[in-house]
């Protein structure tokens, strides 16, 4: 499989291209650049946008960007320096919902890659701030359930019913059993309300694409007749957190992403600037039917940092 075919397998995503490409491909200045590779000459069209603003911050998704499966990305560690370096403020977003926020920290770390707890912000957390004072019954993974500190997680009697994400362990079939999953239709019918950490329909694993908890949650809102109130990831809450934590302005953050929807769109929606990665869940034809467009596409975060002196 050559390199420039990875990112669109059904299995591993985690080879990357040498590519970048900018949107919108309107109007604007365009320059051609060459390339001399082993199979002959690439032409590139880039466009680039006069800008003399100055990044204030950069949000970067964790899963498809930094690793995938736990299996680093090629030139990430180096990216996160490189971006450090050049005095951007970072901040790790992820809607992943199967590793404490602490776990996460030291997995980043034995990558190689510079992250402190206090920069990772999860679904889990704004959980805590939005069901604060409220009874949950939470379907999660185990792990998951020390970041859910300040909540009060219940089996009967909830005043909110919460879903977390799926994993690659066989936890999942216990934590969105049948039988779970008619307490939560239970609890919904007795007036509780519906939350999920997130609605992903599916992720990228070393192994392909795996069923996400969205799933779940779309069946518990057909069946209840009601609608989830998504805490993670696309929700403008959500990224309007991680600006504060950085006393950032939305227009002048960027989010860094390789979901489409819950990177992008929900990026965008809140006014901020958003930049896709060829890794991860990252698909070509997503793109193309989407009317939805990133402000820049690069083949994986080692560009990114190139990508950003050329652009901003």
């Amino acid at each position: 499989m050559r390199a420039d075919d990875a990112s669109t397998s059904k299995s591993a995503s985690t080879r990357v291209s040498d590519f970048c490409a900018c949107w919108p491909p309107g109007p604007l200045e365009r320059e051609v650049r060459s390339s001399i590779s082993e199979t002959g000459t690439t032409t590139l069209f880039v466009t680039r946008i006069d800008s003399a603003e100055v990044m204030a911050a950069i949000l970067l998704d964790i899963d498809g960007v930094l690793h995938v499966s736990g299996e680093p990305i090629s030139g990430a560690a180096d990216a996160v320096r490189r971006l450090r370096a050049n005095g951007h403020r970072l901040r790790f977003v992820t809607n992943t919902t199967t590793r404490s926020k602490e776990k996460l920290a030291e997995e980043l770390q034995a990558h190689g890659i510079e992250a402190d707890e206090s920069e990772i912000q999860t679904a889990a957390g704004a959980a805590v701030r939005a069901l604060s004072g409220k009874r949950v019954l939470a379907l999660t993974m185990h792990a998951l359930v020390h970041d859910l500190e300040g909540i009060e997680l219940v089996g009967e009697g909830a005043d909110a019913v919460l879903l977390g994400g799926a994993d690659e362990t066989p936890e999942t079939n216990l934590v969105f059993s049948y039988m779970n999953l008619a307490r939560a239709f239970s609890e919904l019918e007795l007036g509780a309300e519906l939350y999920c950490l997130h609605r992903n329909r599916w992720w990228q694993t070393k192994r392909g694409p795996m069923l996400d908890s969205g799933a779940f949650v779309a069946g518990l809102e057909y069946a209840a007749q009601t609608e989830a109130t998504v805490l993670g990831k696309p929700s403008a809450a959500y990224f309007a957190a991680a600006c504060e934590a950085l006393d950032a302005d939305p227009s002048m953050t960027w989010m860094v992403g390789d979901d489409l929807e819950s990177d992008v769109v929900g990026a965008q929606g809140l006014g901020m600037r958003a930049v896709l990665v060829r890794t991860g869940k990252f698909r070509p034809d997503d793109v193309e039917r989407s009317r939805a467009r990133p402000d820049g596409i690069v083949s994986s975060l080692a560009h990114l940092p190139e990508w950003l002196e050329e652009h901003l």
